[in-house]
């Protein structure tokens, strides 16, 4: 298998484990496993920081199968197509600037007139369904301090970053509480800049504290969605109490402008961005009680979002509130940018009167919007995440054309935060020109380049590839998700990646398509049928999403459309450029263009039935992919929301018994008001199989039924996983996506004892330990050697022990050699592991032979193993004696 990769087990207990060469920090993009780009699942990560493992069951790899771990659509191992593949041109053509954007004539990043005041409160902690530990509730606050009555709120939520530090040092952790002598990093207050511009045009704002859930999101099935709305939530109600009663508020809230919860925006950065999101949901559609943090009525109105480098790890947006979300063109952790789903995800699923935009900011990376992510500003350690370690990259490198420091794109990022709360809570259309497309820019955010796309509105749904279209000529309606080459609309080996076509749960993804365009000559048209024909009646123009190869220009497309009866309407030329992009980066972006439907209306045209779409280049060669297109007209309408159906997914875990066969069902509850239509996906254990169907769901009904058999048997093993998930498809949203039953192991497990094969050796042989168990196991048993300094004479060093095992178990070799019980990486340790179906191993320290004469050394260790949740358990001591050759 490749460096790095092995398969552990038999049976039930077969896994797959990837081994870093290094601590992965970390992040709030999960790691995936894939193979040949098929999505294989996500791992758990072990103690050591290194290592990630996932169930295989019956999987199987046939030789040259390509392995890969991944995270936001980054590659972990540097094995991904980015490695190999490069884009055309090879070098990006950044020293061209393109024309800046007309300037809007609303500038939101411009200071407002009042004067702001800060500080902090803290609550008594909270408990949180699945977390073992209390959460905090600390927020800063900044307001205007003369501001006359009741203000909007908007509340930030940082993302999953490291949550403890010791001061001076750059050891962070991700501990929950913080461990004695490190101090909570205090990444909510890494937005104070936003909060102050936003303070001074009149808001009261909040940023609150969300370490603890930070610190144990790795138990929750959707990485803390639910806890962080829940957070929300309880801030909120704190809020509406104070409302009630403001004495009882926290001096920083007595300070400033009494709030006024009918009008809230949230703004939520990388995971927090999901967790805003679920908050929206949450407040609109109620979650199940069990799961929720937060058990009080909704006092607040949530009027937008805006989502900030956002993961989106369920694909279930809140589509009845309005929402912005910035793509960080340089993102490297959250890389695919699959935040683009908050607006894609929403077609379709309601009344679609939402502006849901996407913001993509050039040149920007995923911390520096948070000043307590950032270099230089951090009281803790920080870093940038996009790593140019291997390489300068043309166009995300510090110091190139395109990147952004960190002053410039938390200005950028404040602004944007702004136009968002000034559209979608004050109500201010004049800004709408920023967020929808249209093609303006804030001169506040120069020199930043942001360019815009967005669904919803006054637009009305026209061509949206799927079954209802049938593409002719120099296209094919094309898969956004599908391993096959053939069928997707970008090849898994293709250099870049798209955020339109961000991976979700399944290697192929029905439901989801694009239409691909490839010309070899100018002139080649590419007709787009609709099966029923749309209506573009009160559009004052076609608003098309076309994506081009990223660092290409001047693609040149004609476009016409035709009606029902045959006329046939010139429309107009758009001119589309690609976005600056690399082999590692999210570059395949649409462009918003529009052209006016005035010459179909002079050209007798019946508006209200248009059949097909007609696009044809006028560049000698390319490629393009068509998003959709839309009739679109100018205003932002009031948005109120539906009546749907929400959907939760739970998890059932039973033990599994000592023998039989029981049958059980996954818990599915559907609640809200309506019916609506939802995707269910089942995987089928051990294998890339996965069947999906549509279902209608009505509140209080059990139209999802996924029967699970569980078998028992008497050894002791892993938990058996069996899953599904489902996805909004219209008239419903979804809460927790994903769920399904767990076979608990009931089993105990087999003792472990750790025997001497030969604990006195001469240098150049081996000193040898077996470990045994008492019973054989269907899951591989795995420890580790932790050394210890002896208490008498010399200690063996890695100067003594071969140097590949040096390697291969501190990860660093040394120089000047130092005692085994010193490694350079902090906890280092041999590891073992018993494979399942078997009932020993042995623990090996190979030594070298040298001409040196020395006296006898020696080694002391402590043997551990893992339990069934992953801690520590600790065995017994021993030691080793190593004498000089003759």
């Amino acid at each position: 298998m490749p460096d790095g990769w092995r398969i552990t087990g038999t049976g039930a207990g077969r896994h797959l484990v990837w081994t870093a060469d290094e601590q992965v920090p970390m992040g709030n993009a999960r790691v995936e496993f894939r193979a040949d780009g098929r999505l294989l699942g996500h791992p758990v990560a072990l103690p050591d920081g290194r290592s990630f493992r996932l169930p295989l069951g019956d999987e199987r790899f046939p030789e040259g199968t390509r392995l890969r771990a991944t995270a936001g659509g980054r590659d972990l191992d540097g094995t991904g197509p980015g490695r190999s593949a490069r884009m055309s041109p090879q070098a990006p053509p950044v020293a061209r600037a393109e024309t800046p954007l007309p300037a809007n004539p609303v500038d939101p990043g411009t200071p407002g007139r009042y004067r702001t005041v800060s500080g902090e409160y803290a609550l008594a902690s909270v408990r949180l369904p699945g977390f073992p530990e209390p959460v905090e509730m600390r927020a800063a606050v900044v307001g205007p301090a003369d501001a006359p009555g009741k203000r909007p709120v908007a509340l930030f939520l940082h993302g999953r970053h490291g949550t403890c530090y010791t001061p001076g040092t750059e050891d962070v952790n991700g501990a929950w509480p913080c461990p004695v002598g490190m101090r909570p990093i205090p990444s909510h207050q890494g937005y104070l800049q936003a909060q102050r511009l936003l303070a001074s045009q009149g808001y009261v704002t909040l940023s609150i504290s969300a370490n603890g859930i930070n610190g144990q999101d790795f138990r929750a099935e959707d990485g803390g969605a639910q806890a962080r709305s829940s957070l929300v939530r309880l801030h909120l109600a704190r809020w509406a109490d104070w409302a009630a009663k403001p004495t009882a508020a926290p001096a920083a809230v007595r300070g400033i402008a009494a709030a006024d919860l009918s009008r809230v925006l949230l703004v939520g950065h990388s995971r927090g961005g999901e967790g805003v999101n679920r908050a929206a949901v949450d407040s609109l559609y109620a979650p199940p009680a069990d799961q929720d943090g937060y058990r009080g009525p909704v006092r607040w109105k949530i009027r937008g979002n805006v989502l900030i480098g956002p993961t989106i790890f369920g694909h279930n947006p809140a589509p009845d509130v309005p929402s912005a979300t910035i793509l960080p063109g340089c993102d490297g952790d959250v890389a695919d940018l699959q935040g683009q789903i908050y607006a894609d995800g929403t077609r379709g699923i309601s009344q679609g009167t939402a502006l849901h935009s996407s913001v993509y900011m050039v040149g920007a990376n995923h911390n520096y919007f948070n000043s307590e992510w950032t270099p230089g500003q951090a009281k803790a350690f920080a870093m940038d995440d996009f790593s140019s370690e291997d390489g300068a990259d043309p166009v995300c490198s510090p110091g190139t054309r395109t990147r952004l420091t960190a002053p410039q794109q938390q200005a950028a990022g404040a602004t944007y935060i702004a136009a968002a709360a000034r559209l979608f809570v004050d109500g201010d259309d004049r800004i709408r020109p920023l967020l929808d497309g249209t093609g303006r820019r804030a001169p506040s955010a120069d020199p930043a380049r942001v360019v815009t796309n967005a669904v919803g509105a006054q637009r009305t749904p026209a061509f949206l590839p799927g079954p209802s279209l049938t593409v002719a000529g120099a296209g094919r309606l094309c898969a956004q998700i599908d391993p096959d080459a053939a069928k997707s609309c970008l090849s898994p080996d293709e250099a870049g990646r798209s955020p339109h076509f961000a991976y979700w749960e399944t290697s192929a993804e029905p439901d989801r398509d694009a239409v691909a365009l490839h010309w070899t000559r100018a002139g080649t048209p590419v007709a787009v049928r609709s099966v029923r024909p749309v209506s573009l009646a009160g559009a004052e123009s076609l608003a098309m999403r076309l994506i081009v190869p990223p660092n290409s220009t001047g693609t040149v497309l004609d476009v016409a459309v035709t009606d029902a009866s045959g006329r046939r309407a010139q429309l107009g030329r758009v001119r589309v450029d690609g976005m600056p992009g690399t082999e590692r980066t999210a570059s395949y972006w649409a462009r918003e263009v529009r052209v006016p439907l005035a010459a179909a209306a002079r050209a007798g045209l019946d508006l209200q039935r248009i059949g097909a779409l007609e696009v044809t280049p006028r560049t000698a060669t390319g490629r393009a992919w068509l998003v959709d297109a839309w009739g679109w007209r100018p205003g932002t309408p009031a948005v109120r929301p539906a009546a749907l159906a929400r959907v939760d997914v739970g998890r059932l875990t039973v033990d599994e018994g000592d023998s039989g066969v029981r049958t059980y069902r996954v818990p599915v509850r559907v609640s809200g008001k309506g019916s609506g239509q939802v995707r269910l996906f089942v995987p089928k254990p051990g294998t890339d199989e996965v069947t999906s169907r549509l279902v209608t769901v009505r509140p209080g009904r059990q139209d999802i039924d996924v029967p699970v058999e569980v078998r028992g048997n008497g050894r002791y093993g892993y938990d058996e996983t069996h899953d599904a998930f489902v996805k909004a498809v219209r008239g419903a949203v979804v809460g927790a996506h994903r769920g399904g039953v767990t076979a608990r192991n009931d089993d105990p497990m087999p003792e472990v004892t750790l025997t001497p094969v030969a604990d006195a050796v001469a240098e150049g042989d081996a000193l040898t330990w077996r470990v045994a168990l008492s019973t054989a196991a269907d899951a591989e048993i795995t420890g580790g050697i932790e050394f210890l300094p002896v208490t008498d004479g010399t200690e063996l060093s890695t100067a003594d022990a071969d140097q590949r095992w040096v390697q291969d178990t501190f990860y660093a070799v040394p120089d000047p050699p130092r005692p085994l019980s010193q490694p350079v990486e902090a906890g280092a340790y041999a590891a073992f592991s018993v494979p399942a179906g078997q009932t020993s191993t042995e623990v090996r320290v190979p030594t070298v032979k040298d001409d040196v004469a020395e006296p006898t050394e020696s080694l002391r260790a402590a043997m551990f193993t893992y339990d069934g949740n992953w801690e520590r358990v600790r065995g017994p001591e021993f030691t080793g004696t190593v004498r000089n050759a003759p």
